[in-house]
C-alpha cells in the first residue's frame, strides 16, 4: 500500500470530526449581519444599516509563550478569551465596534477534544465581545511543530463611523486618565513569567491564578461609555512605555501616580523573583491596568462611576500635561520621549 497523507502525520478526518463538533458553538456567535455559516471558502456578512459612514478596523494578534502554561495547567478555554481579547480591545481602541472573528490554529497533531475546548473558550470570548466568530482555519503541520502542541493567531474586524474614530490629536492639556483594572499580565511578558515558574515550581496560589488568568475583554462596557471618552490605550506589550504614548500628541506627556490604583499580587512576585527595576515592570507589563481612557476633566467623575456600574474596576489614575510641568514624585511620566519615575 503506498503513502497516503495520514500515514505523514495529516488527518483529515480529525479536522472534519473538530468541525463538527463546533459548528454549533460557532453559530450561537452568529449575529444577524452573518451570511453563511462555517464551512465555506470565505465567510459573508452584511454592513448593518446603522452606519452612515462606516470605517474599517482591523487587528491580528497571538497569544504568544502563555500557550505553553495553557498546555502546562491545563486552561485551553481560558487562552481561547487570550486570542480573541487581545485582538477586539485593540479594535475597541480607536472607537471600533468588533464585529466579525477569525481563527487560525496550527499544530503538530490535531488533538480533537483541545481544540474543541481552544475553539469554545474562543466562541464563548466572541459572545463577551459581542462579535461573531465567522470562521477560522486548523492545520496540521507535523515535523513542524512537536506532536499536539498548538499555536494560535486571531483576526478582529471591526466597524467605526467615520465622524467618531477616536485620534490622538484630540487629547489635551488636562484631559483625565481612567486606569481599567488588568486580571494579570493577561497575554504579555510569558517568557520572562515562565523563566522565574522555572525557578520558583510553586508560587503562592493567588499569584498563580492571576498569571493564568485570561485577558480581559473591554469592549461591552467602555462602548456603552464612548461619548465621554476621547481616546484609548491597550496595554500589551511594552507596558506603558510603548502603548500609552500612541493615544496623544508628541506635545503632551501623561503623568501617572503610580499609588492610584491596586497592584495585582502577580507583580509584587515578578519583580521580586525576578530582581526587576521598577521602570522595567512599567516598561514590560500592565501593572494592574490593562486599558488606559482619556477623557476631559468634566467627565472623568461619571465616566469612572459609568464603568463601575458596568461591571469594571476603573479610577483616575492621572493626567495629561504639557512637557515643561513640574513631576511631582511619585509620578510616573510616559511621552514619546520615554518614560520616567520621579
Amino acid at each position: 500500500m503506498g503513502l497516503t497523507y495520514k500515514a505523514a502525520g495529516v488527518d483529515v478526518e480529525a479536522g472534519n470530526t473538530l468541525v463538527d463538533r463546533i459548528k454549533s458553538t460557532v453559530n450561537e456567535t452568529h449575529h444577524e449581519s452573518m451570511l453563511s455559516g462555517i464551512g465555506g471558502f470565505a465567510g459573508l456578512a452584511s454592513i448593518p444599516s446603522k452606519y452612515q459612514d462606516p470605517i474599517l478596523v482591523f487587528s491580528t494578534d497571538g497569544v504568544g509563550t502563555k500557550l505553553e502554561l495553557a498546555s502546562k495547567y491545563d486552561r485551553h478555554e481560558q487562552i481561547g478569551q487570550d486570542l480573541v481579547a487581545m485582538c477586539v480591545n485593540d479594535v475597541l481602541v480607536p472607537g471600533g465596534e468588533p464585529f466579525v472573528f477569525l481563527d487560525y490554529l496550527a499544530t503538530g497533531k490535531l488533538d480533537v477534544p483541545i481544540a474543541e475546548r481552544v475553539v469554545k473558550g474562543i466562541a464563548n470570548a466572541c459572545d463577551i465581545a459581542g462579535c461573531a466568530l465567522g470562521g477560522g482555519e486548523t492545520a496540521e503541520m507535523p515535523g513542524f511543530y512537536n506532536g499536539s502542541q498548538y499555536d494560535l493567531a486571531g483576526f478582529a474586524i471591526g466597524l467605526v463611523e467615520r465622524a467618531e474614530i477616536l485620534r490622538p490629536e484630540n487629547i489635551s492639556e488636562g484631559d483625565v486618565l481612567v486606569g481599567l483594572g488588568s486580571h494579570g499580565p493577561h497575554s504579555n511578558g510569558y517568557s520572562l513569567i515562565r523563566e522565574l515558574l522555572e525557578r520558583d515550581l510553586y508560587p503562592p496560589e493567588d499569584v498563580l491564578e492571576q498569571i493564568l488568568a485570561p485577558t480581559a475583554i473591554y469592549v461591552k462596557p467602555v462602548q456603552a461609555c464612548m461619548a465621554k471618552i476621547k481616546g484609548m490605550a491597550h496595554l500589551t506589550g511594552g507596558g506603558f512605555k510603548d502603548n500609552l504614548p500612541r493615544s496623544f500628541p508628541e506635545h503632551l506627556v501623561a503623568h501617572l501616580d503610580i499609588n492610584a490604583w491596586e497592584t495585582p499580587a502577580c507583580f509584587t512576585w515578578i519583580q521580586d523573583q525576578g530582581c526587576i527595576e521598577q521602570i522595567e515592570m512599567y516598561s514590560t507589563f500592565n501593572c494592574g491596568v490593562g486599558m488606559v481612557l482619556i477623557c476631559a476633566p468634566t467627565n472623568a467623575k461619571s465616566l469612572i462611576s459609568d464603568l463601575i456600574e458596568q461591571g469594571l474596576s476603573a479610577t483616575q489614575i492621572g493626567s495629561m500635561k504639557n512637557l515643561n510641568d513640574d513631576i511631582p514624585a511619585g509620578t510616573l511620566t510616559v511621552s514619546h520621549k520615554g518614560i520616567e519615575l520621579a
